[in-house]
């Protein structure tokens, strides 16, 4: 990650880049929209179990398994190919996720490497813990250089300082920047996309932006497409000033659409339609 100049937060010094604030204040409006429904005040509960499917849905589509929701909402058995397992470990994080909050800001690291035990769902030696010199990566779909051991040790650690920190940054730009960096780093050896976003989704959750979990990033994601995410994620690798904007814009939207998809179904049910 860089910033744009040394400051004792630089995640709120992201915050100040020309074009973020705006998309901080969309993201927060579109949030506003969707907690504003009168069903959620009635019908949380199913609003937040519905977001969770179909964020997991996203998730696991920007891995290589884009399936239809209705086919993730019916199946029980995620053993079979690469792409039922990409799916079942999306599901699982999703889970997975709202029993973290309490332990992100103490031991963000050690709440990573809960997380790739559980996509993984294997009980293999590199499993759990960041990648060591030498050792392959599976995340064919990141095309970005990968770092070597040591260097996605010493990122990690300064992540994790920034997050246990906290500091004045927006909750958009903190989630932002611990989706791309993981996505950078690729820390794990397997999943490292379904974790940056599970960690995303954390983030947005714990901060109370988002408390109740109804908008799901993954869903705008994968709206934008694959090729969008990928462009946006090239933006925040580079560590130029316009491409870390760039990305924290292009997760801004994705929430947005998250929101908006949510949005959607407190209406559906508000019809009974749902």
């Amino acid at each position: 990650m860089s910033t744009t100049g040394a400051t004792a937060d630089p995640l709120a010094a992201l915050g100040e880049l020309p074009g973020v604030a705006e998309s901080v204040e969309s993201v927060r409006k579109a949030v506003d929209r969707v907690y504003g429904h009168r069903i959620m005040r009635r019908r949380s509960n199913a609003i937040t179990s519905e977001a969770a499917l179909r964020g997991a849905r996203g998730s696991a589509a920007l891995s290589g398994a884009d399936w239809a929701l209705e086919e993730v909402r019916r199946r029980s058995d995620f053993s079979g190919d690469d792409e039922a397992r990409a799916v079942g470990a999306a599901l699982r994080l999703t889970a997975e996720a709202g029993q973290l909050l309490s332990i992100w800001r103490q031991s963000p690291l050690r709440v990573l490497a809960r997380l790739h035990l559980v996509a993984a769902a294997d009980k293999a030696d590199q499993v759990g813990r960041p990648r060591q010199e030498g050792e392959a990566v599976a995340e064919p779909l990141v095309e970005l250089p990968l770092p070597g051991a040591e260097e996605v040790h010493g990122r990690l650690d300064g992540l994790a300082g920034l997050v246990m920190a906290g500091g004045s940054a927006p909750a958009l730009v903190t989630a932002a920047v611990v989706h791309g960096e993981l996505l950078a780093l690729r820390p794990f050896t397997s999943h490292n996309g379904l974790v940056a976003r599970a960690a995303e989704r954390i983030v947005l959750i714990g901060s109370g932006l988002d408390p109740k979990s109804v908008c799901a990033a993954e869903v705008g994601h994968a709206e934008l497409g694959r090729a969008a995410y990928l462009a946006a994620l090239d933006g925040y690798a580079s560590g130029t000033p316009e491409g870390m904007a760039a990305w924290i814009a292009h997760c801004g939207r994705a929430v947005e659409l998250g929101a908006r998809e949510s949005t959607a179904v407190c209406e559906a049910l508000q019809r009974g339609a749902a």
